[in-house]
């Protein structure tokens, strides 16, 4: 499998994985092996200065070995987001930040005029930033605009499950964004949405809740890996076109004829 590039950092993982809501520790870090991924999500919310307060946590997400991407889910407004991510440098110790700026607590469905605002400040302190965002155009090029080098557009509302709700606006996002890594993040259910993801010609998915709230979720992890890698190989394969009418697999020239 071809590697990831992300802002200079080559990955062979193309499936990213969150750290809330699993059911024990140990399933988290049974999935995350599973999953074989390489950059875990965190929230500074599971995290803080108190003598207990998330320690237990970071040390598990330490012993990973992954490359941590903290986030700043909860944020509402531009001010709280870059106070985050300012955070986030310091007690993660990266550059990288997952920007959210949230507009709608029901959809969750990102606030796109202060999330270019965040993502412009942060760009010039010197953040590397992955936003949040929607699969509309026009964001997504005053997001390059600011400064970002990735796009993490929705597929559906956070947890939802519903997967690709429109993948006319995604293939149009893929198309008109050819080099810069594009990687589907929120919505995705099932490993079949991932491939189909992938087949598009996205870079990555970011997944939480799929696993975490699965019955088995060691198992769906290992089960999203192969649908992300088998998805990855049918792009790089070049997959045929559709068509209106059939085509036959078998010539009908030079066939035998029976009287």
């Amino acid at each position: 499998m071809d590697d990831l590039d992300l802002y200079g950092r080559r990955l062979s993982s193309r499936l990213l994985l969150g750290t809330a809501q699993y059911p024990s520790p140990a399933c988290l870090e049974h999935a995350v092996r599973a999953a074989r991924s390489e950059i875990v999500t965190v929230s500074l919310r599971r995290e803080s200065g108190g003598p207990s307060g998330g320690q237990p946590f970071w040390k598990l997400v330490q012993g990973l070995g992954c490359r941590i991407l903290p986030n700043t889910a909860g944020c509402h407004t531009v001010k709280d987001a870059v106070t985050t991510a300012h955070m986030a440098r310091e007690l993660f110790d990266t550059p990288w930040i997952k920007l959210e700026v949230i507009g709608d607590d029901d959809t969750l469905r990102p606030d796109v005029f202060g999330l270019v605002e965040a993502a412009r400040i942060l760009c010039v302190e010197g953040f590397e930033v992955f936003p949040y965002t929607t699969d509309d155009l026009g964001v997504a090029g005053r997001l390059l605009d600011a400064g970002c080098r990735v796009l993490m557009p929705w597929a559906a509302p956070i947890g939802s499950g519903r997967g690709l709700t429109d993948p006319y606006a995604l293939r149009t996002l893929r198309a008109h964004f050819p080099d810069v890594p594009l990687i589907v993040d929120a919505g995705i259910g099932l490993p079949s949405q991932a491939a189909a993801a992938m087949e598009m010609g996205y870079d990555a998915v970011l997944l939480n809740t799929a696993v975490a709230r699965a019955g088995d979720p060691v198992r769906m992890a290992a089960a999203f890996a192969a649908a992300v890698g088998a998805g990855r190989s049918a792009w790089l394969a070049g997959p045929m076109g559709e068509r209106d009418m059939a085509s036959p697999s078998t010539p009908v020239m030079g066939l035998a004829q029976w009287t």
